[in-house]
């Protein structure tokens, strides 16, 4: 939820300035809306292009030939109504004449290879020309690549900026008569020729290297500015997100990663089976003759786009230009139009250059509010095959990415002597603009309000804080032992000091009536620009805790006192206490290979619900004697290794971007007995695996992997204790319908996973498919055993603790595995994920649930 929460959270920004949130009334649009046939045939044609003319207006006919859509008319407006195959149609239109009854010619191409005449005749991919040439395109589309080539480079410079949609200071605009002077600011999209505000201008001067043998990418960044309301932001989150969101284009890859979902490609390997291909025209394009290609997908609601391809017609099957728009019915969220262009420059022995990308999309939370744009515009040059030894000292570097340390301090003499790529007067003017914004106290506090909400840490101070107070979803939570727990808390910042940080948090059970509390020191040996978790982690950390411990409840991707998660299914009264102190050294590399090595000294406590008893029979007497505490002094060694891997960095934690490439995890302890009360000699080890595997246009699949063994005899808080969700929500890698504490192990092996269709089959469905909804499968499972060294001793030898529960074989898994499995709706609203689960093994013991309703407010693109 929390990774999907960032993104929501970043496109509905435009709300601190809540008064600009001004949608025009259907008094002011009008409902524009009609039906479209064959003029030969009179059948309905489906998937018809609709737009306003000179404007982005617009919509596309259903698969029964109606369109609808509101926009402004003007006197003089004029409908454009376009479809592959048929001629294009121009139609004045004023509020009076609705609805529409359009009637479109069919089109005859006739060009050497082929006669087409789609939608009157039935696509066929046998005997078509289009798709045999496309499937000679694929064959051959890494034959002029550059990256071929032993070295190549290229000079960047790229511009992202993101403004408020459709913006006016008309109509009673209160946002308008508050703040007149933005009316200066106001520009025009070049794209769909709306007004716009900019409310973010990033920009971005770099060189790109790559070496083929051994292949390696670099890229170094020598200048780089930002202006606007990302400014509130961590300077990490934001370059993250934006990376990711909106990437380089590659439409010769199978799929085509943006806004965190993949795309099939026009040219990909399952292109023909996913695409319909038309040869529309030739066209002189730069002196070259080319074929216009057009692609649209079989199914307009799967993540794919419609376009065209501009290829040479001749045997090289040169790509000149692609251009490419996301149908109007695709199955995606706050994404109303986006657009893609590329331009590519023959070099002289045949090589493909890109010279040009521009990525433009309109995006809306809802109808009621504005929405915004965003446009993104890479310019490319001075393209090289010749290394030296400067772009092999950027090579050999362990970094992907480096940056000179005054990147963000270049001089706007620098940026007009550097800067290729053209940037408007009103594009660079979003800092201006900001600072007379946040002059305002309205729009000031309404920018801290939105920054707290994203990130749940309030600052002490305006600028550059030392300090930050929160969670703020900590501060109120419920539990069985404490009653309402209160919690407050802080940490420091690198504005305080880039090497030494610190965070500490203060609990009261109003039930237990004790305090807890948690105290940490960390000191990074490389100097930070904000937070300790930036990457690389280079650090030690010391570490004290006295808190409340869930046995069988371990919160992984949130805090276990989130007042979210504080509603249970059952009791939730399987809770100690614990006591430890930690001694942490991290070493993280550019490789993304990370190890740490722990020194930990831990006391778990019982408590009434958690008590430690031993029994022991003497003289055939026995006798209990109830244990306050164990003891243990223990080494881990953690190794982690995530190539290619990206995240967000959060002010707390991390949150990654690239969930396609592979997690592996190595972690073991050794427990020493008779170090500072240690009580056992042991061994434990955990091994774990994390991927997703993408199917492209049939969805993902999100695999976790684990398996752990605990090799000596321990007492049962020593165990291996399964994660049970008592709560209603959705969590990964815990068991939905398993209790606190029904099963221990002392080997196991565990799978996780969860397919996430994409809308393969309700998009199918007539009238289910406009719900967008997403369907979802989980299976979830564990082998596990607990070997008789550590069962409760039936001779009553006082070794180990009894479990606490009477009937001790119920609690241990035999040659069957514990298997869950689950079928949910996601995308519900574009927020909400519904599963049902049921559980099929070991379901006859007492008191479990057999199957559950389980939420999630999940909102992604």
């Amino acid at each position: 939820m929390k990774k999907s929460l960032i993104y929501l959270l970043y496109i509905i920004f435009i709300l601190i300035v809540p008064m600009a949130m001004h949608a025009q009334s259907e008094d002011e649009r009008i409902k524009v809306h009609g039906k479209i046939t064959d003029a030969s045939t009179k059948k309905a044609i489906p998937y018809v292009s609709v737009r306003i003319k000179n404007s982005a207006n617009g919509s596309s006919s259903d698969s029964n030939g109606n369109f609808s859509f509101y926009s402004p008319i003007n006197k003089q407006d004029t409908l454009v109504v376009s479809s592959l195959g048929y001629a294009e149609e121009y139609i004045a239109i004023t509020r009076t004449s609705m609805p529409l009854k359009i009637k479109l010619k069919p089109a005859d191409y006739d060009l050497p290879e082929v006669v087409i005449k789609p939608e009157k005749e039935k696509y066929s991919k046998k005997n078509n020309p289009a798709v045999d040439l496309v499937r000679r395109i694929i064959e051959q589309r890494n034959d002029n690549s550059p990256l071929n080539k032993e070295f190549y480079s290229c000079e960047r410079h790229e511009k992202l900026n993101i403004a408020l949609n459709d913006f006016n200071t008309e109509n009673g605009n209160p946002f308008g008569k508050k703040f007149k002077f933005v009316e200066e600011y106001i520009d025009t999209s070049r794209i769909t020729g709306k007004p716009i505000l900019h409310i973010s201008a990033r920009e971005l001067i770099a060189t790109d290297y790559h070496r083929n043998k051994p292949e390696r990418s670099r890229r170094h960044v020598k200048a780089r500015r930002r202006n606007g309301i990302d400014d509130i932001f961590s300077t990490g989150q934001t370059e993250a997100l934006y990376e990711e969101v909106f990437k380089d284009v590659d439409i010769f890859q199978d799929n085509i990663s943006l806004f965190r979902s993949k795309f099939v490609s026009p040219l990909s390997k399952l292109g023909p089976t996913f695409y319909r291909y038309y040869i529309m025209d030739t066209i002189q394009m730069n002196g070259d003759s080319c074929i216009d290609l057009a692609f649209t997908p079989f199914n307009a609601e799967s993540f794919g786009f419609t376009g065209h391809i501009y290829v040479t017609n001749d045997s090289t099957l040169f790509i000149k230009a692609v251009e490419m728009n996301t149908p109007h019915e695709i199955n995606m969220n706050f994404v109303e139009n986006l657009n893609i262009r590329q331009d590519f420059e023959r070099a002289e022995d045949g090589t493909r250059l890109l010279a040009k990308e521009t990525l433009s999309t309109e995006l809306k939370v809802m109808n009621a509010l504005t929405g915004f744009y965003a446009n993104r515009e890479v310019v490319y040059k001075d393209h090289n095959f010749q290394s030296n030894e400067f772009a092999e000292s950027i090579l050999k570097s362990p970094a992907e990415v480096i940056e000179d340390d005054n990147s963000m301090n270049k001089s706007d003499e620098y940026w007009s002597e550097h800067g290729f790529n053209q940037v408007s007067r009103k594009e660079r003017s979003v800092g201006e603009l900001m600072k007379a914004l946040r002059a305002n106290p309205v729009y000031y506090w309404g920018e801290k309000c939105i920054s707290f909400l994203f990130t749940g840490w309030v600052p002490v101070t305006k600028e550059n804080p030392p300090l930050f107070y929160g969670p703020v979803n900590t501060t109120f939570s419920h539990n069985g032992l404490e009653g309402w727990r209160l919690r407050t808390g802080a940490m420091t910042s690198a504005y305080l000091n880039p090497h030494l940080f610190g965070r500490f948090y203060v609990a009261y059970g109003t039930g237990d009536k004790k305090w807890k509390y948690m105290g940490e020191m960390e000191y990074s040996f490389k100097k930070k620009k904000e937070h300790p978790n930036e990457f690389p982690i280079h650090s030690l950390r010391l570490h004290y805790e006295n808190d409340i411990y869930q046995y069988g409840q371990n919160y992984l991707y949130t805090n276990k006192d989130n007042l979210f998660i504080s509603l249970k299914r059952q009791d939730d009264d399987k809770i100690g206490y614990v006591r430890k102190a930690e001694l942490t050294y991290t070493k993280e590399f550019y490789n993304h290979f990370s190890f740490n090595v722990t020194m930990r000294h831990r006391m778990d406590i019982s408590s009434r619900f958690i008590p430690f008893e031993r029994t022991q029979t003497v003289d055939g007497v026995t006798t209990s004697t109830f244990v306050n505490d164990v003891t243990r002094s223990e080494v881990e060694l953690g190794l982690r290794y995530a190539p290619k891997e990206k995240f967000i960095q959060n002010k707390w934690d991390r949150n990654s971007v690239t969930p396609e490439h592979p997690v592996f995890t190595l972690s073991h302890r050794i427990g020493f007995k008779g170090i500072l009360g240690s009580e056992f000699n042991y061994h434990h080890t955990e091994f774990g695996f994390y991927k997703r595997f993408w199917f492209s246009a049939f969805g993902h699949t999100d695999c976790i992997i684990k398996a752990g063994k605990v090799w000596n005899k321990v007492p049962y808080p020593m165990l291996i204790i399964p994660n049970a969700n008592l709560s209603y929500t959705i969590q990964r890698e815990s068991y939905s319908l398993m209790n606190a504490m029904e099963f221990f192990n002392d080997e196991y092996a565990s799978w996780d996973l969860t397919y996430n269709m994409n809308g393969l089959i309700f998009n199918r469905i007539p009238f289910i498919r406009k719900l967008n909804w997403r369907e979802m499968i989980t299976f979830r499972g564990m082998f596990g055993h607990l070997s008789q060294k550590n069962r409760p001793d039936p001779l009553n030898t006082g070794e180990l603790f009894k479990f606490p529960y009477e009937n001790y074989e119920q609690h241990y898994l035999g040659t069957m595995p514990y298997m869950e499995v689950g079928v949910g709706i996601a995308n519900i609203f574009k927020v909400l994920r519904v599963d049902y689960v049921h559980r099929l093994t070991y379901r006859d013991l007492p008191n479990i649930d057999k199957w559950g309703i389980r939420i999630q407010f999940h909102v992604e693109f």
